[in-house]
């Protein structure tokens, strides 16, 4: 049994199958990678957590974070977070990037260090997935 933790690079065993396919809205894994100074971690929010006021936007307890600023700070750990957007479901509307998070770094190196860090940590019991996001599409909020 061999065991590989989720990497950006990873490389196949020989002998062992390749990856196996995922398809995720919105996001192609297959497409050659190009950075960008925007990233979007996917697989840390759900519907539910968005529509949550509280965990969006924080409660007034002290020892209680919410979603946004666990999100910023801890993308601030890689480098300066220029913008931050989740977008959050609409009851009777279908909002565009619902479960995604998109960050804005100041630079492509600082995102660089955000998503060679966070793909493949766990967050409330779930595997983060990164990808690098086109800036223009980002700035339009094509999400």
């Amino acid at each position: 049994l061999i065991v590989q933790l989720a990497s950006v690079g990873a490389k196949n065993m020989p002998g062992m199958p390749g990856a196996i396919g995922v398809q995720l809205p919105g996001v192609n894994l297959l497409a050659p990678t190009v950075s960008t100074e925007v990233l979007c971690l996917l697989n840390m929010v759900t519907e539910e957590e968005l529509r949550d006021d509280e965990e969006y936007e924080g409660t007034y307890y002290i020892y209680r974070n919410n979603i946004m600023e666990d999100v910023r700070e801890e993308c601030g750990k890689y480098g300066f977070v220029k913008s931050l957007e989740i977008p959050r479901p609409i009851q009777g509307v279908d909002v565009p990037g619902v479960g995604k998070i998109f960050v804005e770094f100041t630079s492509i190196s600082e995102c660089q260090k955000a998503q060679q860090a966070l793909t493949g940590r766990k967050f409330a019991n779930r595997v983060v997935v990164t990808s690098y996001y086109e800036p223009d599409r980002y700035h339009r909020r094509e999400f």
